[in-house]
């Protein structure tokens, strides 16, 4: 009984996040025509109007814990842009035992886009994470996803010897499936992150899709190589590119991504991020 009473009172101060959000096109700039909240979660417009509508992210909870569940869903109609971000690296706290849950729902309609540029989210020892992200494309429409992880802080001297990452990605284009990848990192993560083929010591890692992405904009992301601050490699292939980034520390890692970013998206990137 008292086993019971423990799990009651555990998944009742468990926060339960939504937000949804489409974006419509009028007079030459984007416009929030639908806004969801619930939860610990709240977005908020900051920018002035523009072609591009800036949403921010913002988790009131003040981070994740285990059996957290936040639930996002942005949608940009028929010539819309959104770019989304959040007001902060998001923190994911240790656990007693179940994953924080987050799952990202990604729309875009005709000749519109959405840039997906979150602020990294920062792993605690012990944390259990898993995400999901699925994005459905119209054939001409444009999408930019980056994410990164960054496995304790540096400046704080805390390692994540263990815990639990899984990271789900699948994205369609047309309606067909045009790229999928899951991530998974469990255990004892320290030492994964010392093999060779993970991070080579590394404990800041993110990655970046471009859809559309060709071969000319990999070569462009390769051409400011000399200037990275930690590993970045980047491929295209079938209509789409993709960078991958390691380094030895989160400040490291959003300096690469910024620079990569900027240049991806053609424009400045978010406000936030430059705080």
């Amino acid at each position: 009984m008292a086993a019971e009473e423990t799990e009651r009172v555990f998944a009742a101060n468990r926060a339960r996040g939504r937000i949804r959000v489409v974006g419509y096109s009028r007079d030459e700039g984007t416009h929030p025509q639908r806004v969801g909240e619930a939860g610990s979660l709240r977005v908020r417009f900051p920018g002035p109007r523009s072609n591009a509508l800036e949403a921010v992210i913002l988790n009131t909870a003040g981070g994740v814990v285990g059996g957290d569940c936040l639930d996002l869903a942005f949608a940009a109609a028929e010539e819309a842009h959104l770019a989304v971000t959040s007001a902060a690296a998001e923190k994911v706290y240790r656990s007693l035992g179940p994953d924080a849950t987050i799952r990202v729902s990604i729309e875009v309609g005709a000749g519109g886009s959405i840039l997906w540029l979150p602020q990294e989210t920062i792993l605690f020892d012990h944390a259990r994470m898993a995400r999901s992200i699925d994005a459905d494309l119209a054939e001409d429409a444009r999408l930019v996803i980056a994410e990164a992880v960054v496995f304790g802080r540096a400046g704080m001297g805390e390692r994540v010897a263990t815990g639990r990452l899984v990271d789900r990605w699948r994205v369609r284009r047309g309606g067909r499936l045009v790229f999928a990848e899951t991530l998974r990192l469990e255990g004892a993560i320290a030492e994964q992150l010392a093999e060779p083929a993970v991070a080579n010591g590394g404990v800041a890692i993110a990655t970046v899709l471009v859809v559309p992405g060709d071969e000319a904009l990999a070569a462009g992301v390769r051409e400011r190589s000399a200037a990275f601050c930690g590993e970045v490699g980047v491929s295209a292939w079938n209509g789409l590119a993709l960078v991958r980034f390691c380094a030895k520390d989160g400040a490291a890692l959003r300096r690469d991504l910024s620079a990569v970013l900027t240049w991806l998206c053609g424009r400045s990137l978010p406000r936030i991020w430059l705080n």
